[in-house]
């Protein structure tokens, strides 16, 4: 891995671990919740996490790279276009889950590198699960944050010492994880959305009822979804709901390192980043163990 990949890696850890200390102090209190133009909701935890990871992001970094998330949607495309590279950042992916009190919502951070996700760190505070990736390094999973949390903190205040990042993956798992023996080759397990494009993806869980004699569905919510392909606990994510850049690039680049892939539905090209319009097209998941699969689309 590149010196300027660790660095970042490291960077985007520490954010993610201090962004999910603010959101816990939410999440254990008393939750007010305003709504977006959109209906979308939003809560103190939000506004929290992204000043937190504006704030931490630079650390351990060595340029000033852009930060773009839900909140800095509205800079011109004519200036992002000249960017060598920009964080993509969702401080709170799944308000809804955590407004329902439910563990699944995540931290999201992405480096973006001339389109494509090239390090990515989903951290589910509540769960204490922490997913990690960078080009040319793996996709790495740690189950209880703290085990690692003073590591991370020590990171912070260390200019980004590779030794951190050394010891954090001693700790964790690599993904995907080993499968259990003698799973079917006519069973496939899908992962998706509580809320988003129920109709398309029954339609879709019909398809693959064609081909498979047993379909497995697990809905989740967050960048979570992701994290269970790249884990191998799904074969497949397919996604006919709307979600932004900040939504899935972190999430994409753990997949990606894994082995599995996030491709568009109807091209079959991987997703991109940093577009004109940040609006991603429907698109669908990929586990390692299923790249190869001809999908019936």
């Amino acid at each position: 891995m590149r010196p300027f990949l660790e660095n970042c890696l490291t960077s985007a850890l520490v954010a993610a671990k201090k962004a999910g200390d603010e959101i816990l102090e939410v999440y254990h209190g008393k939750i007010d919740v305003t709504y977006k133009e959109d209906n979308s909701p939003l809560t103190l935890a939000d506004e929290r996490a992204h000043r937190t990871i504006v704030k931490n992001l630079p650390s351990v970094s060595t340029k000033d790279i852009p930060i773009l998330s839900e909140e800095g949607k509205d800079i011109p495309y004519e200036r992002r276009a000249e960017w060598e590279y920009l964080w993509l950042v969702d401080p709170l992916d799944g308000t809804k889950e955590f407004v329902k009190r439910r563990d699944e919502f995540t931290v999201n951070i992405a480096l973006i590198e001339k389109s494509r996700p090239v390090a990515g760190v989903v951290f589910l505070p509540a769960a204490g699960s922490l997913y990690f990736a960078a080009e040319g390094f793996g996709a790495y999973k740690v189950d209880n944050v703290k085990t690692v949390g003073q590591l991370l903190d020590d990171a912070g205040n260390s200019a980004g010492n590779s030794m951190h990042l050394r010891a954090l993956v001693d700790r964790a798992v690599k993904l995907p994880l080993p499968q259990a023996a003698g799973r079917s080759s006519s069973q496939i397990n899908l992962v998706g959305s509580r809320s988003h494009g129920i109709e398309a993806l029954s339609d879709f869980v019909e398809k693959m009822k064609e081909n498979y004699d047993t379909v497995g569905f697990v809905p989740a919510g967050s960048a979570l979804k992701f994290c269970l392909v790249a884990e191998g606990k799904a074969d497949l994510y397919p996604r006919f709901g709307p979600t932004m850049e900040w939504d899935t690039a972190a999430g994409h680049c753990v997949v990606e390192q894994s082995g599995g892939a996030v491709v568009r539905m109807s091209e079959k090209t991987p997703l991109d980043y940093n577009k004109r319009d940040l609006l991603n097209p429907h698109f669908i998941c990929v586990g390692k163990d299923f790249r190869e699969v001809s999908l019936p689309l």
